[in-house]
């Protein structure tokens, strides 16, 4: 194991044992439910999806989620995925995208990071945000995914950062609530070399989400 690697297996530990004997009640951040998240986004028009099983909300123990499919004359169609967590103590806390798709059949077949220019709030201050960026396949179909951490006003796209970031919030503010903010745009292209309108797509998307998101993410 390499010094870094162990480094990590050690921050995730610290961590762990933290988060699971802090008894302090968190504060409850003011916040709006991620239902009232706006249908209509720019030039985006949204739907609700349906709700997820009792299976599977056992498993992620969100306190708070969205899932929508958004539509855009120009840009096509995406989907959007939003899950807060009021607090990731005593075993509660957020699922990496890259550990539950391949549990529904999505196998990542690249994998990077990627930057985007974002407004902080509606007509706000612009600001560089890195996101993570994977392609996933399944049969004869492949999907673009865009997804980040984001808490306090600080997006992350390790979930390595995102843990160590947890603890330092539990310490200095007595808070670990955070969310994991996904959004998928399907892949038409066949050839990976080949331009295709998802790439372009999902970042449009998500310039036009992330200004939305401070009412209901709070800070």
């Amino acid at each position: 194991m390499t010094g870094r690697a162990a480094l990590l297996v050690l921050c995730l530990v610290v961590t762990s044992t933290y988060l699971g004997h802090a008894a302090k009640a968190e504060p409850t951040p003011i916040r709006q439910p991620l239902s009232d998240l706006p249908l209509v986004i720019g030039e985006w028009t949204g739907t609700v999806n349906p709700d997820l099983s009792p299976e599977i909300l056992s498993i992620l123990r969100v306190s708070d989620y969205a899932s929508r499919t958004y539509f855009s004359p120009r840009n096509g169609v995406v989907g959007l995925y939003v899950g807060y967590y009021g607090t990731q103590r005593q075993g509660a806390s957020i699922h990496s995208p890259l550990n539950c798709l391949p549990g529904a059949g999505w196998i990542p077949q690249q994998q990077g990071r990627q930057v985007l220019t974002v407004e902080s709030s509606p007509n706000g201050p612009k600001r560089t945000i890195e996101v993570n960026r994977v392609v996933i396949e399944k049969g004869l179909d492949r999907q673009l995914v865009l997804y980040w951490y984001q808490s306090h006003d600080r997006v992350v796209a390790s979930e390595y950062w995102g843990k160590i970031y947890t603890v330092v919030d539990a310490i200095r503010l007595n808070r670990t609530d955070a969310a994991l903010v996904r959004v998928i745009a399907p892949i038409k292209s066949r050839e990976p070399w080949a331009p295709d309108t998802a790439e372009p797509a999902a970042s449009a998307f998500v310039e036009a989400l992330f200004p939305q998101l401070g009412k209901h993410l709070p800070s």
